[in-house]
């Protein structure tokens, strides 16, 4: 059953992988079990006990039956939640369908509504209009440098 999922340490077992895991983890007030990977970033998905993401292993561990054709998903929506009550296999399809759109873009621009397929737009309006003015302003620096280094007026 372990050797089914990608990136695992071989030397584990179900018993040493479950203490691991336990070990790593710390019981949250909503009643998630949040589990402390690799690296310092928090509230992403975690790789613990060598590639392996942390939510598949404790799915294999705690829950068990696992087929590596589907995705473990979460039904809290906490990334690096491993409470085997809160995991379940779904087919791709299904997670792509399910999972929780962002309703502002990183930078807090309130996104727009697609209204071909009416779910929120990948790219933010306001910040590819950012962008872009950042873009042709570096342009017209570059060539007025280009235009001042080979003489020519910027004119």
């Amino acid at each position: 059953m372990l050797s089914q999922v990608k990136g695992l340490t071989p030397h584990f077992t179900a018993e040493t992988l479950r203490g691991y895991l336990l070990d790593r983890s710390v019981r949250r007030d909503q009643g998630c079990l949040i589990v402390r990977g690799y690296g310092s970033q928090r509230g992403v998905y975690q790789k613990v006990a060598g590639r392996a993401w942390a939510h598949i292993a404790a799915y294999v561990v705690f829950v068990g039956d696992f087929d590596p054709d589907l995705d473990v998903q979460h039904l809290c929506g906490v990334p690096d939640c491993i409470e085997p009550t809160h995991l379940r296999q779904v087919s791709r399809a299904d997670n792509c369908r399910t999972r929780m759109q962002q309703p502002y873009c990183r930078n807090g621009h309130e996104r727009e509504i697609d209204p071909a397929n009416g779910r929120y737009r990948k790219v933010c309006r306001v910040c590819n209009n950012e962008a872009q003015k950042r873009w042709r302003a570096r342009q017209a620096a570059e060539v007025a440098a280009a235009r001042a280094t080979h003489g020519r007026s910027t004119a």
